[in-house]
């Protein structure tokens, strides 16, 4: 390749590195001695990293030694949350949420979020995620922090029925108003936070509002088995077949969690005529005592499984490198099965997988010509990674979020070297200290809703 005068300058060529893609059976493998070629914001091409040098490039990185990785994806989590990470710890879900989340997130204001979200995201920037589903409150103020930190994301504007239809209207505005913002990194959802605090009449009109203005849904569903249970004993059907009955089935949902699906909810999801993902969070079901998302059976089926922290609050981090390992060890010890989930998978869920789960499979999500340029650096070279026999092994088992090196989004370099570009993290954390105070105080006696699961 090289410029011509029609041609103008690539934008940013990283060279020389062993890029990891996906072939035409869409399986995971290792291109080395590579170049990636980025043009306004867009994966160019992939060339051998000889030509690199014939290639005109306004900025080049070094990338010798390391990998080139698609971005990781955190599909489903609370970024603002982070604010509240170690709040509550050692807790049944009931109490956490009684006691502590709710009496706190009362007296959130629009401050608190701005500041947890903008230190969430330079979390995610230090771990190589690249794009986040986000299911919040004041979510203008979060999409401002995607704004300018540069980072891509998938934002809800939560709401629960208690709130009256003001909402549901709330959630639905942001959506229209937001969506394609941030230069088209922000696309957006309608989110009911679950089926046990929306209604089936709000969350039937939520998949109306869905399929009018072709928007996906974002929910927490069959969170835990006994979800499920009580599920039953009130209403007489699963959390599933309330979506289902609902209508929301067929439209585009990502379902959070779902540890709570059980065998006839498999044939709902199998027949659904929308596109249904699930987002699975290992790390706090494990704290929580809760079962594990059924991801081969989903896989089975074809549904698209993408890997997620939920929020800092739970998981205590947002560290989706840390899930992708906990997914691969706990499938395995679940399904007593050692050659279940293999480290390739682990890798194919973490990127393309997680991608589709979002709707975003055809944008992000592997390193490939027409792709947005959403990828990270990885450096192997430390004593917990070598030798490398694997690398598929070494970067699900062996490697950490902290052996990202660089994370560029839409062409953009966002860390470069371990050094954040775009987050100023002292002044986010002096701010948001001096304001735990008066956010954590539960004095006041107030929720902004009651866990009854």
């Amino acid at each position: 390749m090289t410029t011509t005068a029609a041609q103008a300058p690539a934008d940013l060529v990283i060279s020389p590195c062993t890029a990891l893609v996906h072939d035409e059976r869409e399986q995971i493998a290792f291109r080395p001695d590579c170049a990636v070629v980025v043009r306004e914001g867009v994966i160019e091409a992939l060339i051998p990293a000889a030509a690199a040098a014939a290639v005109e490039a306004r900025e080049r990185i070094d990338a010798g030694g390391q990998l080139a990785l698609p971005g990781f994806i955190n599909c489903h989590t609370h970024a603002p949350m982070v604010a509240l990470r170690g709040i509550a710890e050692d807790l049944p879900v009931e109490e956490w949420f009684n006691d502590w989340i709710w009496p706190i997130e009362s007296r959130l204001t629009a401050r608190d979020v701005t500041l947890g979200a903008r230190l969430a995201c330079a979390e995610m920037i230090r771990a190589g995620v690249t794009c986040f589903a986000d299911h919040y409150f004041a979510m203008d103020e979060v999409a401002d922090v995607v704004a300018e930190t540069g980072l891509r994301a998938h934002l809800g504007w939560a709401y629960f029925s208690s709130q009256g239809p003001e909402g549901r209207e709330r959630s639905l505005d942001f959506a229209l108003r937001r969506r394609g913002a941030a230069d088209g990194r922000i696309t957006t959802a309608l989110a009911p936070h679950a089926p046990y605090t929306v209604t089936a009449d709000d969350l039937a009109a939520t998949a109306e509002l869905a399929r009018a203005h072709g928007l996906p849904v974002h929910l927490h569903a069959a969170e835990n088995r006994a979800q499920t249970d009580n599920s039953l004993a009130q209403e007489g059907r699963t959390p599933i077949e309330v979506l289902h009955r609902a209508g929301l089935l067929d439209t585009d949902l990502l379902i959070a969690h779902g540890t709570g699906i059980i065998e006839p909810d498999l044939d709902l999801l199998a027949h659904a005529s929308g596109r249904i993902a699930v987002a699975t969070a290992p790390r706090g079901y494990m704290k929580f005592g809760w079962g594990t998302t059924p991801v081969r059976e989903l896989a089975a089926l074809g549904i698209p499984v993408g890997l997620a922290t939920d929020g800092a609050a739970s998981n205590n981090t947002l560290d989706v490198w840390e899930a992708m390992t906990l997914t691969a060890l706990v499938q395995k010890h679940t399904t007593r099965d050692p050659r279940w989930f293999t480290a390739r998978q682990a890798l194919h869920h973490a990127t393309l997988q997680s991608a589709r789960a979002l709707g975003l499979g055809e944008r992000i999500g592997s390193l490939a010509p027409g792709r947005r340029a959403d990828l990270v650096l990885v450096d192997l070279s430390g004593p917990h990674t070598q030798p490398v026999h694997d690398l598929a092994a070494t970067l699900v088992h062996s490697a950490r979020a902290s052996d990202v090196t660089t994370t560029v989004v839409d062409g953009r370099v966002l860390m470069r070297d371990r050094r954040l570009l775009t987050v100023d993290v002292p002044a986010t954390v002096a701010e948001l200290t001096g304001r735990l105070p008066a956010l954590t105080d539960r004095s006041h006696g107030q929720r902004i809703q009651t866990y009854d699961g």
